[in-house]
């Protein structure tokens, strides 16, 4: 389990990584130096909250990709599970696949949550918000999605203005 001191930095170098993804042999962040990343952690393909969130970063797409930002969802699941994912909602960018939890790792994002009573360790919902030279920008965690896209797409248009 990692804890507070695990996570990145705001301010300092996003965690770079390599994973299997669904665009790419290997996402990495320092392949996607020179534009701005929306990288978001999310608990399972294919159910509601992850299914809401994806189709609206999916609808956002326009919009962040105008203002020089790519977007990666990271979850659990397999890459096979993330192409039928991709495939069902048409999403425009990659899905990486964690299995290892190598990547929830270096983002601090595992949890204990309760489910039907029940300790179970899972993604809490992340997104991390890392400029074109890899930096850390802004963070939000335990996301709700209602408006959370909207929200993202303010902030980098805010951090952008200066």
């Amino acid at each position: 389990m990692t804890n507070e001191t695990d996570r990145p930095a705001i301010g300092h170098e996003a965690p770079d990584f390599s994973a299997p993804a669904t665009l790419e042999p290997a996402f990495t962040l320092t392949s996607h130096r020179g534009r701005w990343l929306v990288l978001y952690f999310y608990p399972k393909d294919d159910t509601p909250g992850c299914t809401t969130e994806s189709a609206a970063f999916r609808d956002a797409h326009a919009d962040l990709s105008a203002a020089g930002c790519d977007v990666a969802g990271v979850s659990r699941d397999t890459l096979a599970s993330h192409r039928r994912f991709r495939e069902k909602l048409g999403l425009p960018f990659d899905l990486i696949s964690d299995t290892d939890e190598t990547v929830c790792g270096l983002y601090g994002v595992m949890r204990l949550k309760n489910m039907y009573g029940k300790q179970v360790r899972g993604i809490e919902r992340s997104t991390f918000l890392i400029d074109a030279d890899g930096v850390l920008r802004h963070e939000w965690r335990g996301v709700k999605v209602p408006g959370h896209v909207d929200e993202v797409l303010a902030t980098l248009r805010q951090i952008q203005a200066g």
